[in-house]
């Protein structure tokens, strides 16, 4: 039956039904019902009567305009067909029939699957075991599932796969499953950083811990009267003693400096008097490896955008490294200047100050250099621990650098030095004419 039909089927009962209750009601009303009550109740069953005899006999004439929008208003109401649904998810997904035959798939699903193809069977596309022994599940049984993916040629991504049924039958069998992913490469990555940080802070503690616990023990066993051997041990103890202070504070900076990655900083800073603060709280060690530290000055006042104690630790940072990892009695030159915004560049672009920091030392081989601001890497382990390195002052100082929207970049020749470029937003060039 039609829809039009039905309605006009509709629209008859509701007439019979008010034409056979308000016929008696009228028929009881004239016997027993008072003045001036029954005249109004009689003109209304009267006019009750009439309208359903109407709507008994031309409900044909009910109007073409009407039953066709109502026709509009219930396909419009009509859910969105699965193919639809399955495109608009953010996640890959992917409907697979009874057979494992694929019947769609999105986007995103492409960057997973190099094989994905409509019409193709899923072991075709994945060989992966435990994808494959899940779907199989959910199609006889028709329970939902999950299941970890790590697809080949997709280097570093691993998902999280929930199987459901689609369809289901009377004997709990999915006419067809949909398989969606979400990608926890990223936690995952973030994990094992973590695992990877623990690790080197537990092991970076651990050694001057051992050895203060075996001098402690030797100076109050053997040693106990050996004044020679108790001012020895109790310089190795002190050294080492700093050595674990040096690494507390630097994890307590990095854990500041990450605290506050999103927060951006409101202040400036004049790089001039800056550096030279930095030049003079580093100038007792520079002397003790008889390094020449010299700072250069721009001709005019140069005013960046930052935080000043931050970015004091991070030139302190990047040239004490110069002077510890440099060429004994060599130099350490201290570069600022000026980088106008350029004329090509779009209205509103940002001056620069650009800071270099270059030593004359033994460089850094190439295959080390992307990975110098990874926490606890070192170029060379044993010289690090020795002048009193911790592995963390980079990553300190890419945080921080992060934070001021700043860039941080290495350029090394072995055998001839090294040069660390610090990039800033900065203000105009003469402080008089700041606003």
């Amino acid at each position: 039956m039609s829809l039009r039909s039905r309605e006009r089927l509709s629209i008859r009962r509701f007439g019979i039904i008010a034409f056979c209750v308000a016929t008696p009601v009228a028929a009881l009303l004239t016997l027993y019902a008072a003045e001036p009550f029954r005249s109004v109740i009689l003109a209304l069953c009267g006019a009750t009567i009439g309208a359903a005899v109407i709507a008994i006999w031309r409900s044909d004439a009910l109007s073409d305009d009407m039953l066709e929008m109502i026709v509009k208003r219930t396909r419009s109401e009509k859910v969105l067909p699965w193919p639809e649904v399955v495109a608009a998810m953010p996640d890959p997904a992917v409907v697979v029939d009874r057979s494992s035959i694929i019947q769609s798939y999105n986007e995103p699903a492409r960057a997973v699957f190099d094989l994905l193809q409509a019409g193709k069977s899923l072991e075709h596309v994945s060989r992966d075991p435990e994808l494959l022994e899940s779907v199989s599940a959910v199609l006889e049984n028709g329970e939902r599932r999950t299941s970890r993916l790590l697809p080949h040629g997709v280097l570093g991504r691993r998902f999280i796969v929930t199987i459901s049924a689609l369809g289901n039958t009377e004997h709990r069998k999915a006419r067809a499953v949909l398989i969606t992913m979400h990608d926890q490469s990223e936690q995952h990555r973030l994990l094992e950083m973590r695992t990877d940080f623990i690790a080197n802070a537990s092991h970076e503690l651990r050694t001057p811990l051992a050895t203060l616990h075996g001098f402690i023990e030797t100076l109050q066993g053997p040693a106990r009267n050996d004044e020679g051997a108790r001012d020895r041990f109790l310089a190795i103890m002190a050294d080492q003693a700093n050595r674990m202070k040096r690494l507390i504070d630097d994890l307590l900076l990095l854990s500041r400096a990450e605290e506050k990655a999103n927060l951006k900083p409101t202040g400036t800073v004049d790089v001039n008097g800056l550096l030279a603060d930095v030049g003079r709280a580093l100038a007792p060690i520079a002397a003790a490896r008889d390094i020449k530290i010299t700072i250069a000055n721009t001709p005019e006042p140069l005013v960046a955008l930052g935080d000043r104690d931050e970015l004091f630790q991070v030139f302190h940072n990047l040239i004490e490294n110069s002077i510890k990892y440099g060429r004994e009695s060599g130099k350490v030159t201290v570069t600022p200047e000026f980088k106008p915004s350029s004329k090509d560049a779009a209205s509103g672009s940002t001056p620069h100050a650009i800071v270099s920091v270059s030593d004359n030392g033994p460089g850094i081989s190439p295959e080390h250099l992307p990975r110098l601001t990874e926490r606890f890497y070192r170029v060379n382990a044993e010289h690090s621990r020795r002048v009193g390195g911790t592995g963390l002052g980079l990553a300190i100082t890419k945080h921080i650098l992060t934070r001021h929207s700043a860039e941080l970049s290495v350029e090394s020749v072995v055998g001839q030095g090294t040069t660390f470029r610090v990039t800033l937003p900065a203000l105009k060039y003469n402080c008089n004419s700041i606003s």
